[in-house]
């Protein structure tokens, strides 16, 4: 291969990769916030676990569907599917439960938002100790930047006149299943195939959420045109779509910088919101999305050599 066409290849890698780079947190934060829109439009019409076990099984058969025809490999060991069984478990069941049942008990999104906004200081903490990962000055500064934001975005929106405690503690479940899950998914399951090894996770994720389904709730379902769009799209959009793309950004990066771009769901669900059902972007929420750019760009920058 001559000089010149190996520059070429590596000139297009570097290309596809940088768009890779952008492209992918970006889908991935559109998909991910609107499914908090989503779940606004679904809950009305069925008890949240059971919402969640519809959307589960779903998932599983979808993607275990595309799996099988794009002749994804599947795991070679139990120990290999026990390890993705576990990071789907607390990924996506753990947080789904936590924020739905928060939420359907009076919390509200902007409050679950805000306790959930704090999963990427939580990750970048743990993930010095678990993976060896370090953060700099700067990308520290980006982390606090990018809370403050959040805090701008959801201010607004916020509402401790209702606040319960079992809801309060469910968000916080939420927050930990979510962080706890990304580093197990870097830790453990980081090459794992997104095909099979989603199917996995969101039928781990539809077994967990069963037996609180049967214990609590009567699992009764109104099927409505608006219950059937919301669960369509929670089952393809978000367990398909986004939690894909998030296993490779995982894959591909540091968990901690990962992780910030979970300052932007917020953002994203208020953008929305504002589309949607005409809430209005009003300056705080304007100058928080400003703040909260500024703070994932920091920890997102390269250190230079």
């Amino acid at each position: 291969m001559s000089v010149r066409k190996l520059g070429c290849n590596m000139s297009e890698s570097m290309n596809e990769g940088h768009i890779h780079s952008i492209a992918f947190p970006f889908i991935f934060v559109m998909l991910y916030g609107t499914g908090f829109v989503g779940a606004k439009y679904g809950l009305p019409y069925a008890e949240p676990v059971t919402f969640l076990v519809w959307r589960f099984a779903i998932a599983a058969c979808v993607v275990a569907g595309i799996g099988l025809f794009f002749k994804a490999n599947w795991p070679k060991s139990w120990r290999e599917a026990f390890h993705i069984s576990v990071a789907g478990m607390l990924t996506v069941g753990t947080f789904s439960l936590g924020v739905f049942v928060a939420i359907d008990m009076g919390l509200s999104p902007a409050l679950s938002a805000l306790i959930i906004a704090l999963q990427p200081v939580l990750v970048a903490v743990v993930a010095r100790r678990m993976l060896g990962e370090s953060l700099k000055l700067f990308q520290w500064l980006g982390l606090v930047f990018g809370l403050i934001g959040i805090v701008f975005v959801v201010s607004q929106k916020l509402d401790f006149t209702s606040v319960h405690m079992t809801g309060l503690g469910m968000a916080v479940i939420g927050l930990l299943g979510l962080s706890f899950g990304n580093l197990y998914q870097k830790r453990f399951c980081a090459d794992m195939n997104i095909f099979s090894g989603g199917a996995i996770q969101s039928f781990a994720s539809c077994v967990m959420c069963l037996p609180f389904a049967f214990a609590f709730e009567t699992m009764q379902v109104e099927w409505s045109v608006q219950f059937i769009g919301a669960l369509g799209y929670m089952s393809i959009g978000v367990s398909v779509g986004a939690l894909s793309l998030l296993y490779v950004m995982i894959r591909r990066g540091e968990v901690s910088r990962v992780a910030s771009i979970f300052y932007f769901v917020p953002v994203s669900a208020a953008l929305v919101s504002s589309f949607l059902f005409e809430e209005k972007i009003d300056l705080p929420v304007a100058i928080g999305i400003s703040i909260t750019a500024l703070g994932v760009m920091l920890v997102n920058r390269q250190s230079k050599k």
